[in-house]
C-alpha cells in the first residue's frame, strides 16, 4: 500500500465517523473540498461507493461500513503503538481526551490536570463537559468521569473521589413557613424543585434508603430546571426543597443559607470514577492522568 492510500483511508474514516464532510474537515484541519476529492479518489480506486450523501448528512454504505469495521481496529492499534513509542522519550507526550460532568471536572479533574500540564509540557488535555452518559468509544474519548453506579460493567473503573451522599435541603425561611419533613413521604406536601435528567429527559426521582429499604419519591413543585447551581440558588431563596449531592450543597449549608433534612434517609454511595475501555497497554500520558486522579483513602497505602 502506498503512503497516500493510507492517508486517504484515514480521511474516509474521519468522514464516516463524523457523518459530515464539514466536521471531518475541521478535525483534520483541511478544506471540505479537499476531503470530498480524496473520498471520490478512494471510491474510484476501489470501484465501490463508500458513502451516501444528502443535504443533511453523510452515511456509510454497506461497503463503507465494512471498511470502517476493518479500519477502526487497525488505526487504534497504530495509535496504541505510537503512544507506546512515546514512552521511550525522556518526557511523556500525547493528548488525552476526557469527558466529565461539570461538578466532577471542577472539583476533581481540573486540579489534577492543572498540576499535570505544569509538570509535563509535552502532554495536552482536551476536556468535554457533558452531563449525558457519553459513549466514550464511539466519540473517541480516552476516558470519562461519572458516578460509579452509572458506569457500564465492561469498563475499567478507577475511584477518584470519596463516597457521596444525597442531601435534601431548604432555606431557613422555607422551613419556618412550611415545617420540616420527617420521612420521605412527607415531601408530597412540600414544594420541591425538580431536576430534568440529561440522559433520558425525565424528572429525577428522589432516592432514599434506610434499614435496607429503598424508597423513591416523585416530588412536585412549580420549578423544573436541568442545572444544579440554579437548583441551589432557588432553594436558598426559599422557592422549595432540593435534592442534590451533599458536596454540592456543602458551602451553602456552612454559610447558613441552606439547612439539611432527612439525613438519616440518605446513606453513602459510590462516588466519582474514571472509566475507560480495557487496554493491553495504557499510553504514557493517560497513565499519568490515571495515577494523578486515583483516590487514596486517608490511611491507605499509596
Amino acid at each position: 500500500m502506498r503512503r497516500e492510500e493510507l492517508g486517504d483511508l484515514a480521511v474516509f474514516l474521519a468522514v464516516a465517523e463524523a457523518r459530515s464532510f464539514t466536521r471531518a474537515a475541521a478535525k483534520l484541519n483541511t478544506s471540505q473540498s479537499a476531503i470530498s476529492q480524496i473520498v471520490r479518489r478512494l471510491e474510484a480506486g476501489m470501484g465501490v461507493k463508500l458513502l451516501t450523501r444528502n443535504t443533511r448528512n453523510v452515511a456509510p454504505t454497506e461497503a463503507g461500513e465494512q471498511l470502517v469495521a476493518t479500519l477502526r481496529p487497525a488505526f487504534d492499534e497504530i495509535d496504541a503503538r505510537l503512544s507506546a513509542l512515546s514512552a521511550l522519550r525522556e518526557r511523556p507526550a500525547g493528548t488525552v481526551r476526557i469527558t466529565s460532568s461539570r461538578h466532577a471536572a471542577e472539583t476533581i479533574l481540573w486540579p489534577a490536570v492543572s498540576r499535570m500540564l505544569r509538570q509535563y509540557p509535552d502532554i495536552a488535555v482536551e476536556v468535554s463537559i457533558d452531563s449525558h452518559l457519553t459513549d466514550i468509544i464511539a466519540d473517541r474519548f480516552d476516558a470519562g468521569i461519572r458516578l460509579g453506579e452509572q458506569i457500564a460493567k465492561d469498563m475499567i473503573a478507577v475511584p477518584i473521589g470519596p463516597d457521596l451522599r444525597m442531601a435534601v435541603v431548604g432555606s431557613p425561611a422555607y422551613f419556618a413557613a412550611h415545617g420540616r419533613p420527617q420521612v420521605p413521604q412527607d415531601l408530597t406536601a412540600h414544594a420541591c424543585i425538580n431536576i430534568r435528567m440529561p440522559t433520558r429527559g425525565g424528572l429525577y426521582a428522589w432516592e432514599f434508603a434506610k434499614d435496607g429499604r429503598d424508597l423513591n419519591v416523585r416530588v412536585d413543585g412549580r420549578l423544573i430546571v436541568n442545572d444544579v447551581p440554579m437548583v441551589l440558588c432557588a432553594a436558598a431563596e426559599g422557592m422549595g426543597l432540593a435534592c442534590v449531592l451533599d458536596v454540592q450543597a456543602e458551602q451553602l449549608i456552612t454559610e447558613g443559607k441552606l439547612e439539611r433534612v432527612l439525613e438519616d434517609w440518605t446513606p453513602p454511595f459510590s462516588g466519582y470514577h474514571l472509566y475507560y475501555p480495557d487496554r493491553r497497554q495504557l499510553p504514557p500520558a493517560f497513565s499519568i492522568l490515571v495515577n494523578a486522579l486515583r483516590y487514596r483513602r486517608t490511611g491507605a497505602a499509596s
